[in-house]
């Protein structure tokens, strides 16, 4: 399957990409290139394949919750590039 010209304009309209003639050119020729691999990888007879989500073994590294002194407000706030008091100053974003 080959993606024309014409269907590579209307993926990138659909994307809302403003692409120029030559974009266009190159965009198309690589989504065929990645069209091309899948099918190739599609060829691959992986019927004694497991479904796998990793190709490592992963197990989570948890530690245990353990309470803990907190950071004291005025070192938490010594890089703060605006703060008042105890607090943190932002912009006012809402009206």
């Amino acid at each position: 399957m080959r993606i024309t010209k014409d269907e590579a304009v209307h993926i990138a309209r659909l994307s809302r990409l403003s692409l120029s003639e030559g974009d266009i050119d190159t965009f198309s020729g690589q989504l065929n290139t990645m069209i091309e691999y899948v099918e190739q990888l599609n060829r691959l007879d992986t019927g004694g394949v497991e479904p796998t989500s990793h190709v490592l073994p992963l197990n989570n590294v948890m530690r245990d919750d353990v309470q803990a002194a907190s950071l004291p407000g005025d070192e938490a706030l010594r890089n703060a590039p605006d703060s008042t008091g105890k607090f943190y100053r932002v912009p006012k974003i809402i009206e």
